[in-house]
């Protein structure tokens, strides 16, 4: 039975239902209120959103990195999140662009401040509106969002042909014999052929070892990618890629030739000091060996141009 009357109990106030009293304090929902600004909560809701990344296995080096990027962001659009407007958005990605961050930067600051607003939204959207009467709808759109990885001319332009791609290695080939340092171009020819005919990334082709290259299994060998690309959450995924297309000679060669004038190290791909090479030294050898050929960076963009033959022709 539910009485629909209060009744007074020393200074609290009582409404039994159904058996079950339900007791209020004067003032209290007034006091929480005002107790907590916008500041602190949302404080309060960036805490609870990091322990979701960590409940959906992020790691903490990824946590750590994201916080003081959604901290400069929001420092920049001048509001707390559920105030973040379009225009907002519009502005500090305007002012990104203008300041010379890459597309891929200005998208990952992006992507992490979607997730804080989508966390904070789903989450806490109707004790936005009670506490500062606002309405949550979501700033980022279509237009002010920049594409996937690179917004540059490089990401409109199609692969090139097998054909290029050819002529290409060949001209590599033919410096091999009379570069001032045999080793370093051998190695970039084999690290190329590699990134073609395996279809790699580059930061899986930097993590390849020595013992990654198994020539006696199957009919053509393969190569095991042990830090293969995986999902958003899953971490890598190793896979294994035939030696197809005489990959298995190219590789053979440099095993037996050139990779023992780079050290002992454990490293497929070395440097000239005998560790791995760096990401970022194959864009820059590809530019080189581009410029030395005069063909200009327009047929052959990046490194993954390879790749993207690869996979088309698969």
């Amino acid at each position: 039975m539910v009485r629909h009357c209060l009744k007074h109990s020393g200074s609290r106030k009582v409404w039994p239902v159904a058996g079950v009293e339900l007791r209020l304090v004067d003032g209290g929902t007034e006091a929480v209120a005002k107790s907590v600004g916008p500041v602190e909560f949302e404080a309060n809701c960036m805490e609870r959103w990091q322990d979701s990344l960590t409940v959906r296995a992020y790691s903490q080096r990824t946590i750590d990195g994201s916080v003081p990027v959604l901290e400069r962001f929001l420092a920049r659009c001048g509001r707390s999140v559920w105030e973040v407007s379009r225009d907002d958005i519009d502005r500090v990605m305007t002012d990104l662009a203008d300041g010379g961050l890459a597309a891929s930067t200005r998208s990952g600051y992006l992507q992490i401040f979607k997730g804080f607003y989508a966390f904070v939204e789903q989450r806490h959207a109707v004790e936005v509106e009670q506490r500062f009467g606002v309405v949550m709808v979501n700033p980022v759109d279509g237009f002010n969002s920049p594409t996937h990885v690179a917004s540059g001319w490089e990401a409109t332009l199609p692969p090139p042909t097998v054909e290029r791609l050819e002529d290409f290695f060949g001209f590599l080939r033919e410096q091999i014999a009379t570069a001032r340092k045999y080793g370093t171009a051998a190695r970039d020819y084999t690290l190329f052929r590699t990134l073609y005919h395996a279809g790699l990334r580059s930061d899986e082709a930097v993590r390849l070892d020595v013992s990654d290259v198994h020539l006696d299994r199957g009919p053509f060998g393969k190569l095991h990618v042990r830090f293969g690309k995986g999902t958003r959450t899953s971490g890598p995924r190793a896979r294994w890629v035939p030696l197809l297309d005489g990959l298995d000679l190219i590789l053979g060669w440099y095993l037996a030739e050139i990779r023992p004038r780079f050290g002992t190290g454990p490293a497929l791909f070395c440097d000239e000091g005998g560790g791995a090479i760096h990401r970022g030294t194959i864009g820059n050898r590809m530019r080189v060996a581009l410029a030395g050929e005069r063909a200009g960076p327009k047929d052959i963009s990046a490194p993954w141009a390879a790749a993207r033959v690869c996979d088309a022709q698969l």
